[in-house]
């Protein structure tokens, strides 16, 4: 059997702003360290070079974590033009140059494309698993891959501002499985000057904000005191986009034992709809609304 993980049985979000040059595992383990927390993870990797808001779930609510990997994001970040990149990121060796500098009208015609339900190949170094395999894993040893596109869901896409003719600031505001570097490649390929990504920001994800997130400096203050405590968000913040149910004392008892329970009607809720229930103002489960009922996907023990 194996040994049992030490640490604070401690539900709820932590939000980070996570600086550049560290990965978010490591922004995970420090958020569990400083809590000491007995279960800790993230919704939604940012690559170690980017910033930005990092939700950290501890306990009952890492349960809620798809929720806001599915939730929009909006990202700020800079393209270079006239250079490609192993990496599509300004930390990649350049493997191709261009004089050519697009113009401000002729940015935001070819922005048009990007936007809406796009297919999107990943960079060459991303997490995506090519034959059980990390393609970044096989990148660093120098194996190019065809890696297939995917679906990418864009709500907007924008010029925010032009510093000079080498580079550009965007913002996008995008679905989940996204890759802003691969945004700036096959940007600087529509306009014949290629690209990279020069610096990357996440502003919001779902409901957490970056401007409201703790540096790690902040949380090495208050660590392992009540202090940090009083910064963590309740498990429900993670179901923000779904609609809440009061469940029936008896409804209550059978969701527990993760059993289909009555719930209470709400307005605009219908059949079938994914919902989450609470009694006396403790979240129980989350699941599908049916004539009455929820019928749980996930139960909280809290």
């Amino acid at each position: 059997m194996g040994r049992k993980r030490k640490g604070r049985d401690i539900s709820g979000w932590l939000v980070v702003d996570k600086p550049a040059g560290v990965t978010s595992t490591s922004v995970v383990n420090k958020v569990r360290w400083a809590l000491d927390a007995k279960k800790a993870g993230h919704a939604g990797t940012l690559d170690p070079a980017a910033t930005g808001v990092l939700a950290v779930a501890l306990g009952e609510a890492t349960k809620t974590v798809p929720y806001i990997t599915d939730a929009l994001k909006c990202y700020r970040f800079v393209v270079t033009f006239g250079a490609a990149t192993t990496t599509d990121d300004a930390e990649g060796t350049v493997t191709e140059t261009s004089t050519t500098r697009p113009t401000d009208d002729e940015i935001r015609a070819a922005l048009a494309p990007f936007r809406g339900e796009i297919e999107q190949v990943p960079p060459q170094f991303s997490a995506v698993k090519v034959d059980g395999e990390r393609a970044y894993d096989l990148a660093r040893e120098g194996e190019r891959m065809d890696l297939a596109p995917r679906p990418l869901w864009v709500e907007s896409l924008e010029l925010i501002a032009r510093p000079d003719a080498d580079h550009a600031e965007l913002e996008m505001v995008c679905g989940k499985g996204g890759y802003v570097r691969a945004i700036a490649r096959d940007l600087g390929q529509a306009l014949g000057c290629l690209g990279h990504v020069q610096w990357l920001r996440r502003s919001w994800s779902g409901p957490f904000d970056a401007d409201t997130g703790l540096s790690l400096d902040r949380i090495d203050e208050m660590a392992k005191t009540e202090a940090l405590d009083t910064h963590l968000l309740p498990l429900e913040t993670g179901l923000a986009d779904l609609p809440e149910l009061k469940a029936t004392p008896e409804g209550a008892a059978r969701l527990r034992n993760g059993n289909p329970g009555m719930v209470l009607p709400a307005s605009g809720v219908e059949y079938g709809d994914e919902a989450w229930a609470s009694f006396e103002g403790r979240p129980l489960a989350v699941g599908s609304y049916r004539g009455g009922e929820l019928h749980p996907s996930r139960v909280f023990n809290l």
